[in-house]
């Protein structure tokens, strides 16, 4: 916080704690029902990250080894992910769940307050609802479905959020800038769209110094963790690179429910395969067009949130395999569009009909929070099995990918709302009279 804000807060320093006791109490409900459900069905995606490290303790191969039945899930991250799962190899399983499920929770708040801290800021009066809104907030973030997931399962997702959302918009970091990026790409190559993100912001015209300075020390970072276990633990490197990343089915069945990538929208057709292959090149191109071109424009229109948003969409949108878990970034998605939507509200004048009663800026984040709540995908596998004429197959199928449509729309909304509170801020600097819709 600045100082301002730190003052305004300090005044009553302990509705902090009682802030976060809010998210603690919040959370109760899916901790106590997640790590009480059977013991073969709890945490799985965690145990797929000790069984890798395990398996360096021992001496095995990392990537021949999978979890016990009925799961059988092998080990699908980058080598580097392996040697970083050791301590939590170390750990009794029952210490590794609580230590786990405590992190996720952990990186869910710090993301919460990395990407509302402009709202937050806004708040000046009384003191302590600064933190009663952002515990409120955090809460709130916690049952998107993509959050329950990484309670359920036990994921990683939210920690890259964090990382790569800490590292954009942290005001004086004490690391370099960049780092968190790079560990994140090593970890789960999908944030290495951050990496294109601070390449198209760095260089070329209108090109920003310090985007450039972020992009090479992401890309050492990145390339370092990628290079050491090659030092380290060199065939197990080699079966990763050069086998393992190539066997896209090792990960799961990419016709899944649960992805909703464009790839996975497009399997879930059953074209031929050449043709579902070239389409999703070419949907996959002109998506990652559309979302980087916008995030570089959002970027140097000062709009930060935006941009890490609509970067952190590609990662889903664009990656061969994207679950519904990897859907984290919804909760920087939301902060961006609430974010936009009250600069929009402020710019409007005095407030007029619902505005009165309801601010407006909140209306549509809150559509969003609750279409990201529900389990509209399973809707859909409902609709599909019903085997209604007609209804069953069309409709079935498009609320079946009702997250991966919702994130296009995401995106469009996003670039869209955020041109026009850019646009609204610059008519409202020269005077001009603005509208909001």
């Amino acid at each position: 916080m600045r100082s301002g804000e730190a003052a305004v807060a300090g005044r009553r320093w302990w509705v902090w704690p009682v802030a976060l006791l809010v998210v603690g109490l919040a959370a109760v409900p899916l901790v106590s029902y997640w790590l009480t459900n059977p013991a073969d069905q709890r945490l799985v995606d965690l145990d797929v990250y000790r069984t890798g490290g395990e398996s360096l303790l021992r001496g095995l191969p990392v990537y021949d080894v999978i979890t016990p039945a009925p799961q059988l899930l092998p080990f699908t991250y980058p080598p580097i992910a392996a040697i970083l799962a050791v301590p939590l190899a170390m750990m009794s399983w029952p210490a590794a769940q609580w230590v786990w499920t405590a992190g996720v929770l952990l990186c869910l708040t710090v993301t919460v307050w990395y990407a509302f801290r402009e709202l937050l800021a806004r708040v000046r009066r009384p003191a302590w609802a600064l933190p009663l809104l952002f515990g409120a907030l955090a809460a709130a973030c916690t049952y998107l479905m993509p959050i329950r997931d990484q309670v359920r399962f036990g994921q990683v997702d939210i920690l890259l959020v964090m990382l790569c959302l800490v590292d954009c918009l942290a005001r004086r970091p004490w690391w370099p800038r960049g780092m968190l990026i790079g560990l994140a790409t090593a970890v789960k190559l999908t944030p290495g769209v951050f990496l294109i993100y601070l390449l198209i912001t760095g260089f070329g015209r209108d090109a920003l110094p310090e985007q450039r300075r972020t992009f090479f020390m992401a890309a050492f970072t990145t390339v370092l963790l990628t290079v050491l276990p090659f030092l380290v633990i060199p065939h197990d490197a080699a079966d990763f690179w050069f086998s393992a990343l190539l066997d896209s089915g090792r990960v799961g069945s990419n016709t899944a429910t649960t992805n909703q990538s464009l790839r996975g929208m497009l399997l879930r057709l059953y074209l031929p395969e050449t043709l579902t292959a070239l389409l999703w090149l070419v949907l996959a191109a002109a998506v990652a067009w559309y979302g980087f071109r916008h995030a570089r424009r959002a970027l140097l229109n000062g709009d930060r949130m935006t941009a890490v948003a609509l970067t952190g969409l590609m990662a889903v949108l664009i990656s061969p395999v994207a679950w519904i878990h990897h859907l984290a970034w919804s909760v920087v998605a939301l902060a961006a569009l609430a974010g936009s939507e009250l600069r929009l509200w402020r710019a409007g004048g005095p407030p007029t009909g619902v505005r009165r009663f309801v601010p407006a800026w909140v209306l549509l984040p809150a559509g969003v929070w609750l279409y990201y709540v529900l389990p509209i995908p399973w809707w859909g596998v409902s609709l599909r099995a019903a085997e209604i004429p007609v209804l069953s197959p069309v409709a079935g199928r498009v609320v079946q990918d009702a997250f991966g449509l919702g994130a296009i729309g995401l995106v469009w909304l996003l670039a869209r709302r955020s041109r026009q509170a850019c646009a609204a801020a610059e008519r409202t600097a020269a005077g001009e009279p603005v509208s909001a819709s």
